[in-house]
């Protein structure tokens, strides 16, 4: 007990600095099932090709109803440019195929009215949705108190010690939930990726000038 409240007392000191370094971020709710497709084609690329895809995947089928009616080949030539294109297509179709089957429309909204860990369970049964994807999806497009762990957020909370050092993603996932401070998720999930993209880098990560230096652990773990 003493060293997880220590652990919640670091994690809460580490997302003022971050608050204070980055700000508090502010951003626009997300339609649910747009923003679940935008992660899987997120998945094991860049930023720019996962935009690309996404943009490319609406010109061709403005609706995604359009994108039910076509076949997962169809789709698969539309994403092409954001890797992977064969397995997220064959996802995507399913998902909206499962939707339309079992909620008569393509909509996500009703997860709004879920409870949290009921939703993610719902989205995680999913194939190509796993726990960093439905907690994006229900912090970002739900407006829940949700940690959502990405690679960034994976490899600085190592470093910074708030979880183990061969700790897995979904290992991270429940540790971290229980260590966020209240109504501190989305801040502090889009803060740490601003930090790990600034100073704590996988490769020749900015020591001198970090604002966490106090608070980690990297040495230990080289």
């Amino acid at each position: 007990m003493r060293e997880s409240n220590r652990l919640r007392l670091k994690t809460a000191k580490v997302a003022q600095r971050l608050e204070e370094v980055f700000g508090v971020p502010k951003v626009t709710q997300e339609d649910p099932l747009d923003c679940l497709i935008g992660c899987i084609l997120s998945q094991n690329t860049s930023d720019v090709n996962s935009d690309r895809a996404f943009d490319r995947l609406k010109e061709r089928f403005p609706t995604w109803e359009d994108a039910l009616a076509a076949t997962s080949r169809q789709i698969e030539a539309a994403i092409r440019c954001g890797g992977l294109a064969e397995q997220k297509s064959v996802w995507i179709h399913d998902i909206l195929a499962w939707l339309k089957r079992t909620h008569g429309k393509l909509d996500l909204g009703f997860l709004r009215k879920m409870p949290a860990p009921e939703a993610m369970k719902l989205l995680t049964r999913l194939n190509g949705v796993g726990m960093k994807t439905a907690s994006i999806v229900m912090v970002f497009s739900c407006g829940r108190d949700v940690f959502p762990v990405d690679t960034h957020v994976h490899r600085v909370c190592r470093r910074l010690g708030l979880i183990p050092p061969k700790c897995t993603a979904d290992q991270a996932h429940e540790l971290m939930a229980a260590l966020v401070p209240k109504g501190k998720a989305l801040s502090f999930h889009l803060n740490l990726i601003r930090y790990g993209r600034a100073y704590c880098k996988a490769r020749n990560p900015v020591c001198p000038k970090c604002p966490l230096g106090r608070f980690c652990l990297r040495p230990e773990l080289k």
